[in-house]
């Protein structure tokens, strides 16, 4: 991570967001920017990962900050990847939320492998109501 910088909250577009999920391979509904712009909106912590002053990787998460915060995106450009970008992005999500909130989040299968190599671990009671 040579001039990668970090950043929470810092203001980005829907239009920059589309562009780190598309470079990131994450399947998100990228051509939406009011969407995408409402994801952004409503997220209780965002963290990116900068270089220059180009988005290069995110990190958005929604949490009642007292019992549980659930990891919605974390993309890292492809370019980007294997450098420790993704892993330090939840790090600092964990230092946001503190050590009393469980982190947990949905990943996508081409993600299954990711995820345990940076602290997570697999659980199979969970749910879910898919969208439409």
């Amino acid at each position: 991570m040579n001039t990668i910088h970090f950043e929470e909250s810092k203001e980005i577009s829907a239009a920059e967001l589309a562009d780190v999920f598309r470079k990131s391979g994450i399947r998100r509904p990228v051509e939406d920017l009011p969407r995408l712009q409402k994801m952004l909106d409503q997220a209780d912590i965002t963290m990116t990962a900068w270089d220059g002053m180009r988005l290069v990787g995110i990190a958005r998460a929604i949490t009642d900050f007292s019992y549980c915060c659930y990891l919605s995106d974390l993309a890292v450009d492809k370019e980007y990847q294997n450098q420790g970008i993704g892993k330090e992005l939840v790090k600092r999500v964990q230092e946001r939320i503190g050590e009393e909130i469980s982190l947990i989040l949905l990943a996508s299968p081409i993600a299954m492998d990711y995820y345990p190599k940076i602290g997570f671990q697999k659980i199979q009671n969970g749910y879910i109501i898919p969208r439409k």
